[in-house]
């Protein structure tokens, strides 16, 4: 098993920046690719940003691409989202979430993933 802890949401202006962290523990995740997903009220889970086992390989959304940074540290089993330029339509609930396949289909299906966080929420105010 592995649990996962985010953290860092909260309130921001159009404009601003927010690092989301994800702490796992139980296992390490150094076997896992990772990925960072979020759901708007409303709206469907959907994908924004993974990054495979060794952090050689990473993947973005198009509507966080140039804005959202992700990484890893598997040594200290840690999972960043570092995002900038946030925009109103960022609002949502942040998950973060590991999976021990790999592949396109794979990635960017929420329904794929093994293990998840409990979400923390980003608001960006216009």
């Amino acid at each position: 098993q592995v649990q996962l802890v985010e953290s860092g949401g909260g309130l921001v202006q159009t404009g601003g920046s927010l690092r989301l962290s994800c702490a796992a523990s139980g296992r390490t995740i150094s076997n896992y690719n990772m990925g960072w997903f979020r759901q708007a009220p409303g709206k469907e889970r959907e994908f924004v940003a993974a990054v495979n086992q060794n952090g050689g390989r990473i993947y973005y959304a198009d509507s966080v691409k140039g804005r959202f940074t992700i990484s890893r540290d598997n040594a200290k089993n840690t999972v960043d989202l570092q995002m900038n330029s946030l925009k109103p339509e960022d609002t949502a609930v942040y998950y973060c979430a590991a999976v021990r396949l790999t592949g396109s289909s794979i990635r960017e299906n929420w329904g794929s993933y093994d293990y998840w966080g409990q979400g923390t929420q980003v608001t960006v105010s216009s």
